[in-house]
């Protein structure tokens, strides 16, 4: 029988550090951890999963600051608004959910964020710094899975690693983290001529490509270590609906270990996320003032001092 990765115990375990390290931060002359999270329309799965975002927020003693905008906000007014932010030192980790509204250019907003402030880590900057092995700010999602996979795998070394899915936000960076630990990895999408064949093959599989039970029992081999990202709704017979995972999860007793859809990655992004903006907070101690303006953010925003991974708080690189 499979293990079942319990993603909420680790997400809660995760948090209790993050708080404490916002009791640190306050020790070390700071005030509060701030985050700024950015909604853009009405969005109803954006609403709910925002208001998640803030609660948990609380929970961990950072503090929290909405900026709902109106769907017709255009681009200029979102750029001053995020330049405003930039350059306010009680903000330490900046948020815009997406999606955005039709008209809006998502990745020119997520690039006017100041790296050090881009909790996300989607900025090219953190992006280009983790493709290198220097540090900056881990996208939330792979640094979660990451920490659930450190749960159960020692030792990476020449594991074969297949990453189903490819997108900036989970396939890549993903990859380049297990890469990091000295993994061989395999990067391959839905379109991957002989996907199963490749699966099939691997210590440990990501699944990260959105398509509900993609990932069959005959798919993985005895003793993989399985991580579901996926997450549809699909319908019952009845009519119903439930949520799934890119994983056949109730065909997958002779893996290794699996982590559940729900209550697996999902919890872990969340609690990345909040560890981040701790982590921001942190590093700000020995940074600049922040910008006051346009021309100076600019300059700003190409400083990110390197960070590494580890299990909770990342700290900066010596």
């Amino acid at each position: 029988m499979a293990e079942l990765i319990d993603g909420r115990a680790q997400a809660d375990a995760l948090n209790l550090r993050t708080a404490a390290a916002a009791v640190e931060f306050h020790q070390r002359g700071g005030d509060v951890p701030g985050l700024a999270v950015i909604l853009v329309g009405e969005d109803p799965a954006s609403d709910i999963y925002v208001r998640r975002k803030i609660n948990q927020c609380r929970k961990v003693g950072i503090h929290s600051a909405e900026h709902r905008l109106p769907a017709t906000t255009n681009q200029i007014e979102l750029l001053r608004l995020i330049d405003s932010l930039n350059g306010d030192p009680s903000v330490h980790g900046i948020l815009v959910q997406l999606p955005l509204p039709d008209g809006i250019d998502a990745a020119l907003v997520l690039d006017r964020i100041a790296p050090a402030k881009d909790v996300d880590g989607f900025h090219p900057v953190n992006v280009g710094r983790l493709s290198t092995g220097t540090g900056g700010l881990v996208p939330c999602t792979p640094l979660g899975i990451m920490m659930l996979l450190d749960s159960v795998i020692d030792d990476y070394r020449g594991l074969n690693a297949v990453v189903i899915g490819k997108s900036n936000i989970v396939g890549k960076p993903v990859s380049l983290l297990l890469l990091e630990r000295e993994a061989r990895v395999t990067v391959t999408h839905i379109e991957t001529r002989e996907l199963s064949e490749i699966t099939r093959k691997a210590d440990i599989v990501v699944a990260a490509a959105g398509a509900p039970h993609l990932v069959r029992g005959y798919w993985i081999k005895p003793g993989a270590v399985v991580i579901d990202v996926g997450i549809s709704r699909v319908a019952n017979p009845d009519g119903t609906t439930k949520i799934v995972g890119d994983c056949a999860t109730h065909e997958l007793d002779h893996a290794r270990a699996v982590t559940p859809v729900p209550g697996g990655v999902g919890p872990m992004t969340i609690a990345c996320l909040l560890s981040n903006t701790v982590q921001a907070a942190l590093q700000s101690l020995s940074q600049p003032d922040p910008p006051t303006n346009e021309s100076d953010a600019k300059v700003v925003r190409s400083d990110c001092t390197p960070m590494k991974v580890g299990q909770g708080i990342a700290t900066p690189v010596q």
